[in-house]
Formats: structure tokens, sequence, C-alpha cells
């Protein structure tokens, strides 16, 4: 019996979950109130105007009696719908767990063993990661670049189901970003982290798309690497160069008629490469402009400071 007050958070972000949900709460409700002296379930409806009474009422009164719904007022994306939960949870630990560990509640167990050895946060980690060619190329691109370009400690790996004491999660309900990664988050916040190995892979959200994905990586770089920084400064230091033997080259074929490939041309010849020379300097000033302008809409995005989530209503049961 582990004499702490658990809070579990739950979003519901789809039908498909919605339909999961009484099952998901039995099995965690079993080890539960066997294991725990205190508990409670926070869930989070993410499904604006549709009520989760049809699944929650026919549950043992129990259950239903530590069960807290949040009703959003409108859709938020997944990291927003956690924090919503995260900030109602009254427990000495908090776990975020997903709909597909519903067969291993035990895991909590586990998770909670190892953070009575002194671990802050503990998650889960999958074997290995589900994706198409097209997509798992781009997840090994962005990893890497938040790799070498952050100071940051990402697992690639990582579940997003999770347990955080207390103090962890008071620690990061300070950073009220807008623009939530919530991998980045957790390694910013510190505190002791390990790991479970899970034999459950990490599956593509059927509810993102690969435009949605890409948006979310080119965020999550901007927002939290040096990567376009350093970007922008090769490029610089690119165009410098090419300037430099630009410049070379048209006194050389001044002077000796003569280009530094070898090459003969009469001095008033020159126009298609200046067309060119012009058209690479456009397009590398049409890059930069474009790398401004996500910073410039992360910044905007940032100082309006929108809330995060509405909540339509708070129900007990």
């Amino acid at each position: 019996m582990f004499n702490s007050f658990l809070s579990l958070v739950i979003v519901v972000h789809d039908g498909e979950e919605a339909a999961q949900l009484p099952k998901l709460l039995h099995q965690l409700y079993g080890v539960l109130r066997t294991h725990f002296s205190d508990y409670e379930f926070v869930v989070v409806n993410n499904l604006p105007g549709q009520s989760l009474d049809s699944y929650i009422m026919p549950l043992p009164n129990e259950l239903k009696h530590q069960i807290y719904v949040l009703n959003l007022s409108s859709a938020t994306p997944w990291n927003h719908a956690v924090v919503a939960g995260l900030d109602r949870a009254n427990g000495d630990y908090t776990a975020i767990f997903e709909f597909e560990f519903a067969h291993q509640p035990q895991l909590l167990l586990e998770m909670m063993q190892c953070a009575h050895q002194g671990f802050d946060i503990v998650y889960l980690r999958a074997p290995r990661r589900i994706a198409g060619w097209r997509t798992g190329l781009g997840y090994r691109l962005f990893y890497w670049i938040m790799k070498h370009y952050s100071s940051l400690q990402i697992d690639e790996l990582a579940h997003n189901t999770r347990l955080i004491s207390r103090r962890a999660l008071n620690s990061l309900l300070r950073l009220r970003e807008n623009l939530r990664y919530m991998k980045a988050i957790y390694s910013i916040v510190g505190y002791r982290t390990t790991f479970i190995q899970t034999d459950v892979p990490l599956k593509p959200d059927p509810h993102s798309s690969f435009r949605e994905k890409l948006h979310n990586s080119l965020v999550a770089i901007t927002s939290f690497t040096t990567f376009l920084r350093t970007l922008l400064f090769w490029i610089f230091v690119f165009s410098i160069l090419l300037l430099i033997v630009v410049i070379f080259n048209a006194v050389k074929v001044k002077m000796t008629n003569v280009d530094i490939f070898g090459i003969y041309h009469e001095t008033v010849s020159g126009w298609p490469f200046l067309v060119v020379l012009i058209s690479v300097f456009f397009a590398i000033t049409c890059l930069n402009l474009f790398i401004m302008s996500i910073y410039l809409s992360n910044i905007y995005y940032e100082i309006k400071h929108r809330p995060l989530y509405l909540i339509e209503s708070i129900k007990r049961y």
C-alpha cells in the first residue's frame, strides 16, 4: 500500500477513446483501490459539445465518486488538454496515462516504486517507433536537430505516459508557454528522471497529418533549439564567400578575359552569370525571410498570452 495521494490525468481526444474510457477506468480502479490510500481521476473531455455521462454513469458509485471531469469549451491540442488536467491535479504524485496501456494498469505500481527510490519523473519507454519511411525520416531529422542544437535531454522513444512528483509538477506548471512541446518542457524542468521499458511501440497519431507534424516540428525547433540561427549564420558565411569569389572572377575576366575556370570570355559577357547570381541571392534572401517569419510568428503567438484551454464546465459524480 502506497500512503500517497495519486492524481490520474486522462485526456479523451476522440470518440474511440471515449468508448474505451469505462474499460480504462475499471482497469486502473482495480489497482488503485488496493494499492493507494487516496486517489482521483481527472478526465479532460476534449470533445466540445459531447458529454461523457453515458460512459461514466454506468460505472460503480465508489468509482464515480473519484472522477473529476473537465469539459473543454473548444478543441485544443493534446498537450494543452494535458495541462488542463495537470492544473487541477491535487495529488502528491500525478500520472498522465494513455489509453494504449489500459491492459497494463500495473505499470502505475512500477512507476510509483521508482518514485519511492527518489525519482521525480518516471516515464514509459518504447522499444521502437512504427512509422512510414517519410515520417520516420522526419522523426530522425527532428531528433538529430534537437540533440545537436539544444542542451535538452529528450528521449525520442518516450511515451506520453509518465508519473510526476508534486514538486516537479509545481515547477512544470510555472512554464506557461503557448507553444508547448512537452518532452522539451520535461527536460527544462529537470529533476531526477528515469524510465521503465515497455513492449508497446510508439505509433503515429491518427489525428495528426504530415503537415501538422511538420508544423509542430518547426515550432519545437524554433522554440527550443539554436538550429535555425546556426543555419542563418552559415548561409551568411556562404553568401560572403560566394560574393568574394564572384568579385575575384569579375576582376580576373576584366583583366585577362579568362575566368577562374580557365574559360575565355569577352569583357562584355557575364549577363547570364549576373542573372544566375541575382537569382541565388534572391533565393537566399527569401529563405532568410521565411526563417525570420517563423521566429516572429512564435513571438507574436507568445506575447498575446492567450489561455492554453477554456473550460466550459466541471462535473463531479
